[in-house]
């Protein structure tokens, strides 16, 4: 009976190391990659990064949001002019210039409005540049691997009771699931940028051309802020993977593979929550008055 048992034993033993290392051997292979994408998404432009959908986004503002401009830059040019005349002492002092003041700002209006998309490229351009210059300063390898301690590993999971295997097998379990929703959660933070740039692009020339008039000027002003925000927001996501990379090679694996498994997914749990902020942040920094 004793012998049933222990073979029983050693049977359980054998299925719980095994799916204790495969799971630790392919634990972090998604969330390695999807970090090491991180640079070379948050570093293309939105023409760059999906042609498709930029020259979408693009027909679609020409087309649809281009005619409205036109009605809301008649209204805001007619305001002005409005304003100017009667601002004068109830038209008592009304002096020819500031006619070719009107010409002028309703000419600078259409500029903005049919210059749109030069102007938002030139501003991911610039981001783009300072997010690259990073990416050459943050030269610190991203990636977690454990698959160099995974034979000494063995050897101490063969060393250890069938209970201790049992609690190792359900604390791997429950740390890869967690390492695949983080991944997810990377997934969405870059691409969902992305998304909200192409959505912040396709209107732009609404608040471009409210550029021109004094009280309705902030609505641009407002517009031209978010740009920078989105786009100097990469910096900052770039500046999150740089204190990734330096805390997750700080990590000594060989020493207690559990700790250093469970360190891993914290200091990926504390990326995330960075890469969530990166946007907030960002915003309030340009917001800032």
């Amino acid at each position: 009976m004793d012998t049933i048992i222990q073979k029983i034993t050693e049977w359980l033993k054998t299925l719980l190391i095994k799916g204790i290392t495969d799971q630790l051997t392919g634990m972090f292979d998604t969330v390695n990659l999807k970090v090491g994408e991180i640079a070379a998404q948050v570093g293309t432009t939105p023409s760059a990064w999906n042609g498709g959908v930029f020259s979408m986004i693009r027909s679609l503002s020409e087309t649809v949001i281009v005619p409205i401009v036109g009605v809301v830059l008649t209204f805001i040019m007619c305001y002005e002019l409005i304003h100017m005349v009667i601002d004068k002492n109830n038209l008592h002092d009304v002096d020819t210039w500031m006619f070719f003041r009107w010409i002028f700002k309703t000419f600078v209006a259409v500029m903005l409005v049919t210059n749109t998309f030069n102007i938002v490229m030139g501003i991911f351009d610039v981001a783009q540049s300072v997010v690259n210059r990073a990416a050459g300063v943050i030269s610190t390898r991203t990636s977690i691997d454990i698959s160099a301690v995974i034979g000494e590993l063995t050897a101490k999971l063969e060393a250890m009771e069938l209970g201790q295997l049992i609690g190792l097998y359900f604390q791997s379990m429950i740390v890869s699931l967690s390492m695949s929703i983080l991944s997810v959660c990377i997934f969405v933070v870059i691409y969902g940028r992305m998304v909200e740039i192409y959505l912040t692009v396709s209107l732009g020339p609404i608040p471009l051309a409210t550029m021109a008039n004094h009280e309705w000027g902030s609505i641009g002003q407002n517009y031209l802020k978010s740009l920078f925000a989105l786009g100097f927001q990469a910096f900052l996501i770039m500046v999150c993977v740089g204190i990734y990379a330096v805390l997750v090679q700080s990590i000594a694996i060989d020493a207690d593979i559990m700790k250093a498994v469970w360190t891993c997914m914290g200091y990926t749990v504390l990326l995330c929550f960075t890469l969530f902020k990166a946007g907030s942040l960002s915003k309030s920094v340009f917001s800032a008055h």
